[in-house]
């Protein structure tokens, strides 16, 4: 067991930070990466949204010993690697191991519902999320593009979507869009919204005093002085201009293709990209199990798995834990971050 962090002055333990945990696509991997995570002697209170039954078969399948024991809301000083409280939110109908049933789709919106609220109500101190399976979700009738919107429109405030590595942090200015999409959604009132939101919350959450924050262009070689587009002219460079008004470190608009080398990324602390596909191949390449995806914005602590639902793997009990073991570290290291400075 860890033993909780004594308070200043006093002998006395203090509760673990309360992390809620979703179990994602029931038919995916998500359920077998919770039950891992439980095994793990990670110092927080652990708390499973999802159902019960899904999770004891998951460990089963995977020969973790698990112990699960109904959430009753007490604050927990101790937890023992291997045990993990069950908010229970039931399966609409059962389960086979890669194949999703769009009946289970309310299952899981009702999961991240409850998990967004628990987390506003202060009940949470933050949430992390194991994969979803968007397609599910639409075939049965509900429009939805993923995690970080839901979570913004449930908590009524604009985000940004990052992922973070331990070598490299990419923020998104669009996140699920199609690419013919992108172009429209950029402008300079979206620009500054996204910088301002990253640049407060690499201060007031990763303890960088002064972030330096290089932004991308649209266009290839950033738009080639209008030659490829003129996008940098007409949006990105002047969005960034009345930034650094503002005393904010802007590098930027710089090329894509030369971004990410070495002795550029010692020049800045994270990196705003203007579509997914953009930065994400680069940082996934390279970090894929050390990845986290972070919601910037939100009035609480949001950190997810940098992967899919691998309907594949589902199942067999091979599907690997590590994404989702740094996504719950870093929560726990957000969630307090004075502590883990």
């Amino acid at each position: 067991m860890n033993p909780g962090p004594a308070t200043a002055g006093s002998h006395r333990p203090r509760p673990f930070p309360r992390l809620a945990v979703t179990c994602g696509e029931p038919a995916g991997i998500g359920p077998e990466l919770v039950a891992r995570l439980a095994a793990t002697p990670l110092a927080a209170d652990l708390v499973a949204i999802g159902d019960a039954s899904l999770l004891a078969g998951a460990a089963h399948r995977c020969g973790t010993a698990l112990k699960i024991e109904p959430w009753d809301g007490v604050p927990r000083t101790l937890r023992a690697a291997g045990t993990l409280r069950v908010l229970e939110v039931p399966l609409r109908t059962e389960v086979v191991p890669g194949r999703p049933d769009p009946r289970n789709a309310f299952h899981v919106l009702n999961m991240l519902a409850r998990a967004a609220d628990g987390c506003l109500d202060g009940e949470f101190d933050g949430v992390v999320t194991a994969p979803v399976q968007k397609s599910v979700i639409n075939d049965a009738g509900e429009s939805f593009t993923g995690h970080t919107e839901l979570f913004a429109r449930r908590a009524g405030c604009d985000v940004v979507m990052m992922l973070a590595s331990p070598q490299l942090r990419v923020a998104l200015a669009t996140t699920h869009l199609p690419l013919a999409d992108v172009p429209a959604a950029i402008t300079r009132g979206s620009l500054a919204r996204s910088l301002r939101i990253v640049h407060a919350e690499l201060i007031a959450k990763f303890g960088i005093a002064e972030p330096r924050i290089a932004v991308l262009g649209l266009n290839p070689h950033a738009g080639e002085g209008g030659h490829l587009g003129r996008e940098e002219i007409d949006t990105i460079i002047p969005a960034l201009d009345a930034l650094r008004g503002e005393g904010m470190q802007l590098p930027g608009p710089l090329p894509a293709d030369t971004a990410f080398v070495p002795a550029m990324r010692e020049r800045y602390d994270a990196v705003l990209a203007m579509y997914h596909d953009q930065a994400l191949p680069v940082l996934k390449s390279e970090a894929f199990d050390s990845t986290v995806n972070v919601t910037l914005g939100l009035p609480f602590v949001r950190t997810s798995v940098d992967h899919g639902t691998a309907l594949d793997l589902a199942g067999t009990g091979r599907a690997d834990p590590s994404s989702m073991i740094a996504a719950a570290e870093m929560a726990l290291r957000l969630a307090n971050p004075d502590r883990h400075r």
